[in-house]
C-alpha cells in the first residue's frame, strides 16, 4: 500500500508546526516543566494537521532557500509572540515574589525542578495558580485564538515588523511590572502599616519586644490578604489573557 503526500502539504505542515512549537515553548500555560517536549511536539502537529489546509496557499516555493528562511520566520513569530504573552502572566508571578518579600516568606526559597531556579512559597503558589485560573476561567481559549489569528494577519510567506515587536515586548516588560504592583500593592501597603505600627509600639512599650511579634504578626496578614486576595485573581487572568491578545494585535496588525 503506497500513500501520495503532496510535497507543498508537508512543508506547510512543517512551518505550521515549527511556529506553534515555538510559541508553545515560551507561552503560559504549555511552557511549563511539567508538560514533556514530546507532547508539546505532539500538539503542535496536531495543531499544525488542523492548520494545514488553510495555510497551504500561503506556503513558500519548494527550494531550499525558501523554505528555509519561512522557517526562520516561523520560530522568530513564535518565540516573540510567546514572549509577549509570558511577560504579561509573569505579573502574578512576581506579585507572589513581592508578597514573599515583604511578607517574611523570602527565606523559605527553596530549588523548583519544573522551571530549573529557586523560587519563594508565593511566587511559585501564584505560578501554579496563574496556570490554574487560565483553564479554569477558559482564558486559554482567548490566548489560542489570538495566536491562531496571527495565521490570517501573518501567513507563511509574510513575516512581522521588528520594530512593531521590540516596541510591543517593551510595553509588555511595563505593563509586567506595573501588573506586578497593583496586585501585590494593597498587602504591601498593609504589612508597611503593620510595621509603622509595630515600630509606634516598641517606642510605646519597649518590654514587648515588637521585633519578635513582628515575624508571626506579618506572616498572618499575608496569609490573611492572600486568601481574600484569591477572590480577585479569576478577573485579573481575564483581564491579562484580553491584554495579550491585544498586544498580539498590535505586533500583527
Amino acid at each position: 500500500m503506497t500513500f501520495d503526500i503532496d510535497v507543498t502539504t508537508l512543508v506547510t505542515l512543517l512551518l505550521v508546526s515549527a511556529r506553534v512549537l515555538a510559541w508553545a515553548t515560551v507561552a503560559p500555560p504549555i511552557a511549563t516543566g511539567g508538560v514533556p517536549h514530546t507532547v508539546k511536539v505532539m500538539l503542535s502537529v496536531a495543531i499544525g494537521l488542523a492548520l494545514v489546509a488553510t495555510t497551504r496557499p500561503h506556503a513558500p516555493a519548494i527550494e531550499l532557500l525558501p523554505i528555509l528562511g519561512s522557517l526562520l520566520w516561523q520560530i522568530v513569530i513564535g518565540v516573540g509572540l510567546g514572549f509577549i504573552t509570558r511577560l504579561l502572566f509573569s505579573a502574578i508571578e512576581m506579585a507572589g515574589g513581592m508578597f514573599d518579600v515583604f511578607g517574611g516568606f523570602a527565606m523559605s526559597a527553596s530549588y523548583d525542578p519544573l522551571t530549573t531556579t529557586m523560587t519563594t512559597v508565593l511566587g511559585k503558589f501564584y505560578a501554579i495558580l496563574a496556570t490554574t485560573l487560565i483553564f479554569a476561567t477558559n482564558a486559554h481559549l482567548v490566548i489560542f485564538q489570538g495566536f491562531f489569528r496571527t495565521f490570517t494577519a501573518v501567513p507563511l510567506d509574510a513575516s512581522i515588523s521588528m520594530a512593531a515587536l521590540g516596541q510591543t515586548v517593551t510595553h509588555g516588560v511595563t505593563e509586567m511590572f506595573i501588573g506586578a504592583v497593583q496586585i501585590a500593592g494593597p498587602l504591601i501597603l498593609v504589612l508597611f502599616i503593620a510595621d509603622i505600627g509595630l515600630g509606634v509600639l516598641n517606642r510605646i512599650a519597649p518590654q514587648l519586644n515588637a521585633f519578635t511579634m513582628s515575624f508571626p504578626i506579618k506572616i498572618g496578614l499575608t496569609l490573611l490578604l492572600v486568601g481574600v486576595g484569591l477572590t480577585l485573581m479569576p478577573g485579573t487572568v481575564v483581564q491579562i489573557a484580553d491584554r495579550v491578545g491585544a498586544l498580539i494585535g498590535q505586533v500583527i496588525g
